[in-house]
């Protein structure tokens, strides 16, 4: 089947299983799809390690200053928990945008990269931000979309999608930004330890922040912590810190029906006034306003 074709029926599944804007949780486990009938503006979310394949439209994603646009001809790994802006720039009625999502499993990679053997690439001895475009092939949208016809045969999902997910991340390691996701399963890499700091900052993230014993867990020194960091988040580890106060206490409004004073105690703040100023420079409205326009508009919270 030619690109286009497989394009088209890929598009006409995301297009039946996701009938609304939003995100869309399958029965496959870590595959997921988001449609958007319009293009929206800037959103901050905290991104979880995935492969984000786009097979209509087109979006724009912010990692710090840095800038990734993509469609249908390539597709985004994210691999480690990023806070990042994005916004779908190409999306109507007619024609949505439609995103099919895979969660990143560490474990499941690292079985992927063994049974590769010899013929799994190098890691890239450079460390790089960690979220990056790689060109698509027939071969990954082939197994993406044996993945996406699972939907419509439940009964062959315990069976199948194991050996279909094992194929997709074979299809992206042996592609051209291999070398790039195979730091995500070496336990011995920097970026493995960035890892296990951003683990820490999301579980501590109440506390106050010393770099020193946040380097002791990462087990790395504190010079190198902050350049590696940085490298990889586009962001220091204060700075990432905040990004995470402050997606919480909009999860705490959102879910929980909380006041803005009560979130930001909550998470951390000992300045309702601080965190309203840090919320609205993140978010580009105060509390508020931002949490009611993500009630009544769905596909702003999309995380693909």
């Amino acid at each position: 089947m030619s690109t286009f074709g497989l394009l088209a029926e890929l598009a006409a599944l995301a297009t039946r299983h996701a009938p609304g804007d939003g995100i869309v949780t399958t029965a496959v486990p870590r595959f997921g799809l988001i449609r958007a009938n319009a293009p929206t503006e800037p959103i901050q979310a905290l991104h979880q390690p995935a492969l984000c394949l786009i097979v209509q439209g087109a979006k724009q994603v912010m990692l710090g200053t840095e800038m990734f646009q993509y469609d249908s001809s390539s597709y985004l790994v994210v691999s480690v928990d990023l806070p990042i802006s994005g916004q779908v720039i190409r999306a109507t009625a007619a024609e949505p945008y439609l995103c099919l999502r895979y969660d990143l499993d560490a474990h499941l990679l690292n079985e992927v990269i063994l049974a590769l053997g010899e013929r799994a690439p190098a890691t890239e001895p450079k460390e790089t931000a960690g979220l990056f475009l790689s060109s698509v092939t027939p071969p990954l949208l082939e197994a993406f979309l044996r993945l996406a016809r699972l939907l419509d045969t439940p009964e062959d999902q315990a069976i199948l999608a194991p050996l279909v997910e094992r194929e997709i991340l074979y299809r992206a390691l042996t592609g051209d930004q291999g070398a790039r996701l195979m730091r995500i399963a070496r336990p011995d890499s920097q970026h493995q330890r960035v890892s296990r700091a951003i683990g820490w900052i999301k579980e501590n993230f109440r506390e106050s922040l010393r770099v020193e014993h946040l380097a002791q867990e990462a087990r790395m020194s504190p010079s190198a912590l902050h350049h590696h960091f940085r490298l990889v988040t586009q962001m220091s580890p204060l700075q990432f810190q905040k990004h995470i106060r402050l997606q919480e206490a909009r999860r705490l409004i959102l879910a929980e029906a909380m006041d803005a004073a009560e979130a930001a105690f909550s998470v951390g703040y000992e300045s309702p006034s601080q965190f309203s100023r840090e919320y609205r420079r993140l978010f580009g409205a105060p509390p508020k306003r931002d949490t009611a326009r993500l009630r009544d508009t769905p596909a702003l919270m999309a995380g693909a």
